[in-house]
């Protein structure tokens, strides 16, 4: 009997840093600085805040996020409709909230964040609170299109999901001087 062949880790997880680099420098912020928040990693308001503006809504996230916790726990082993209030209402609000930034911008982008936010359980609930928060009245109509236009067919309609947890955890990687480094 053979045993099944699975890719190497190291290859996933640069898969994952590859699909990363392909975000636009905003959605790469962003992404670090909810995983900050939303993992409790380092200070968010002192890291990545520029100005009175981005301040509040770093104190906005942290509020919004608070919900993360409970929609760990409450992810459901099946797809019952019975599950879904529970889950889905403070997922749906929290998925409101960082489309309404602006800074995630495809399904993939939002794929990424909350399977590290929350954790690989979450990849059968993903699409349909994308849609659903996609598709709120608070998003300007042209942003609604990009992201409604983002998530792809199979995405959609996947039959299963991997329950794979993400091994690739960006993080604020701070400039070197290369001036100051030895010959």
């Amino acid at each position: 009997m053979g045993s099944r062949m699975k890719p190497a880790n190291g290859a996933m997880t640069l898969a994952e840093m590859k699909e990363f680099a392909g975000f636009t420098s905003a959605t790469q912020r962003y992404v670090r600085r909810s995983l900050d928040i939303g993992l409790d990693r380092d200070d968010a308001m002192a890291r990545w805040s520029r100005d009175v503006v981005e301040a509040a809504s770093i104190r906005a996230q942290v509020r919004v996020y608070t919900r993360l916790p409970d929609i760990r726990e409450m992810i459901p082993d099946d797809s019952g409709l019975d599950s879904v209030e529970p889950l889905f209402a403070p997922l749906l609000t929290i998925t409101a909230f960082d489309l309404g930034q602006g800074r995630l911008t495809t399904f993939s982008a939002y794929r990424f964040l909350y399977e590290r936010l929350v954790g690989a359980e979450i990849r059968p609930w993903l699409p349909a609170a994308f849609c659903a928060a996609a598709a709120l009245p608070h998003l300007h109509p042209d942003l609604r299109r990009k992201l409604l236009q983002s998530i792809s067919e199979a995405a959609a309609t996947a039959s299963g999901w991997s329950n794979r947890q993400p091994a690739f955890f960006p993080k604020w990687v701070e400039k070197v001087d290369i001036t100051a480094l030895p010959n």
